[in-house]
């Protein structure tokens, strides 16, 4: 029966998994399901084989691999593109996340609190001077974490609308061609910035990473480009979406809203329910370079092997009652931020901001409403990362 569901399919509710993955829920902990071109591939659904199979080294990131799976026509061109840090392995990848490991420390996340607060109450400042309705998505929720991976990265953020268009088209296309011209355009961009900062250096991580790395011979531009990209595009595309589709999905669930006003303590337990409640990175791809026996199924090598973050993060054998939102839940070591040596090195900051927007927002304003029916907002499709396209609200 799951040999016939199509991956990835667009989500029916913002905040649930696809209707159509209803059959790998309800099934064995991998199945086969067909990709857009027709080849059928792995999917990964059991919370322990998830976490076994994101742990072993026999199943790889590197998109070069002539068998790595594709998740739609438009991502194709980038199979042919050096993707740093996600898309490589040990001992290449070790090396790159040891470069990057000091500008995501706990102490430098605690560090750009203060700043983040002020951020996020600037910009409600500027839409309760505009208001009492805006588009939560451009207003807020994609400034806050673009403003501040600008500022730990040393990006000027006086060029946000280029980068900010250039990371749509990265990951939303529509067409392949827009894909891989996005990836052209910002890695000219931060070509350009590194051989500026070379000249005129600041006091951001890009900074560091240039005296410290570049300088010294231990990377190249190209390299040091690739990092950038990966941290710029990711450092505020799944935190804005976070925040937009975290506001929707607590305006939708208006009990647990209130009690999150209630009793603000309990923000971080709420954050970390809400990624895995959202599991807005849904699809995580690898390849497998040797035969694996998991799941009372055996992985081929170059088999390729999916994992559906949204389903995972439902398994009932893990988290009880795994569609209803509780910020009372056990911790069930959820995988939004992946698992293994992959796991997202910013997941500190990730939190932070999360946590700190999400607070000042309800704080801030407490009459906070959707603007529009809920059926009527639009929402990503299922083949990037989810969240709102936009997000009209009221106060």
């Amino acid at each position: 029966m799951s040999e016939t569901v199509a991956f990835p399919q667009d989500r029916t509710c913002p905040y649930h998994p696809p209707a159509a993955y209803e059959p790998l829920r309800n099934g064995r902990p991998l199945s086969r399901v067909t990709l857009f071109d027709g080849r059928s591939v792995w999917v990964v659904t059991g919370h322990a084989e998830a976490r076994a199979l994101l742990s072993d080294a026999r199943l790889s990131a590197d998109r070069e691999n002539a068998a790595f799976p594709t998740p739609s026509k438009r991502f194709k061109g980038l199979k042919v593109r050096r993707a740093a840090l996600l898309g490589v392995d040990d001992p290449e990848h070790n090396t790159q996340r040891r470069m990057l490991i000091p500008g995501f420390t706990l102490k430098r996340t605690a560090a750009l609190r203060p700043r983040i607060r002020a951020t996020a109450d600037r910009l409600i400042d500027e839409m309760v001077a505009a208001g009492p309705r805006a588009e939560l998505v451009s207003a807020f929720a994609l400034p806050v974490p673009s403003m501040v991976i600008c500022a730990l990265l040393g990006v000027p953020y006086g060029d946000h609308e280029f980068f900010e268009g250039q990371s749509r088209r990265l990951l939303r296309g529509p067409e392949a061609a827009d894909v891989e011209d996005a990836r052209r355009q910002l890695d000219a961009y931060l070509v350009e910035l590194v051989e500026r900062k070379r000249r005129e250096p600041g006091d951001g991580l890009l900074d560091e990473l240039i005296a410290r790395r570049l300088e010294t011979g231990e990377v190249d531009v190209e390299e040091l480009v690739s990092l950038a990209v990966i941290l710029l595009v990711a450092g505020h595309e799944t935190t804005a979406n976070m925040i937009s589709l975290g506001t929707f999905t607590l305006l939708r669930h208006p009990e647990q809203l209130a009690e999150l006003r209630a009793e603000p303590e309990l923000m971080p337990a709420a954050v970390e329910e809400l990624m895995r409640f959202l599991s807005i990175a849904d699809g995580m791809l690898r390849v497998a370079t040797e035969d694996i026996g998991i799941g009372g199924v055996t992985v081929r090598a170059d088999d390729g092997v999916v994992f559906s973050t949204s389903v995972i993060n439902r398994d009932g054998k893990v988290f009880a009652e795994p569609d209803h939102l509780d910020w009372h839940r056990p911790n069930g070591h959820h995988v939004a931020f992946g698992f293994g040596i992959h796991q997202c090195l910013g997941q500190n900051l990730a939190r932070a901001e999360m946590e700190i927007a999400l607070a000042a927002l309800f704080e801030r304003l407490p009459g906070l409403c959707l603007a529009a029916e809920p059926d009527r907002i639009p929402f990503k499709p299922g083949d990037t990362i989810q969240g709102m396209v936009e997000l009209p609200v009221a106060w």
